[in-house]
């Protein structure tokens, strides 16, 4: 149970590392475009499986889409996502100048990432009451003594002690990323 429930926390991490990626700090990054979805033939598809993405200089993205007939669709949904970019299309690539972020702006994404954050760790708290509960259950059922059933909530109070620990860690070091002008 107890590896069980370290997996389930290690998923969590991944998931919010993924979720910090997409934010976007001053500099380019071709991770902040994983969340865009393109309405490609009448199918929700990722943009990373329909154009490559490159990072010529710090403040530019450069979308090489792979089948120039979706190029308005990719232009379209760029435009849509909630990144605050414009794009401009030359008929062979989409450049996307990344803005230097302004204060507001920076408060703005710190709060997201804070609750992000927060989230992460409402779920690795979540999968330590499903633990627990398995754990009084085995004891209730007699499987295990109540001495190792509170050994074991305590070795799990403490597993889920080191990945909150974690997250505030990554989300501080994403805030401070995010007010580095």
């Amino acid at each position: 149970l107890q590896e069980e429930a370290v997996e389930r926390f290690e998923k969590t991490l991944s998931a919010l590392d993924d979720s910090l990626d997409t934010i976007r700090t001053g500099r380019a990054n071709p991770k902040m475009l994983d969340k865009v979805v393109v309405d490609y033939y009448g199918a929700p598809t990722p943009l990373n499986q329909l154009a490559g993405v490159s990072t010529p200089d710090a403040s530019t993205l450069v979308v090489q889409v792979f089948d120039m007939g979706a190029m308005a669709e990719v232009e379209k949904a760029i435009q849509s996502s909630d990144l605050g970019l414009t794009p401009n299309n030359d008929g062979k690539v989409i450049r996307l100048n990344i803005p230097a972020l302004t204060q507001e702006r920076r408060k703005e994404m710190a709060k997201g990432v804070g609750k992000m954050g927060e989230e992460s760790k409402v779920a690795i708290r979540n999968v330590r009451r499903d633990t627990l509960k398995e754990y009084q259950k085995l004891e209730k059922d007699g499987d295990i003594s109540e001495d190792i059933a509170r050994d074991l909530a305590d070795d799990m109070q403490k597993t889920v002690d080191a990945f909150v620990k974690k997250i505030e860690e990554r989300c501080k070091a994403k805030e401070e990323e995010l007010n580095k002008v």
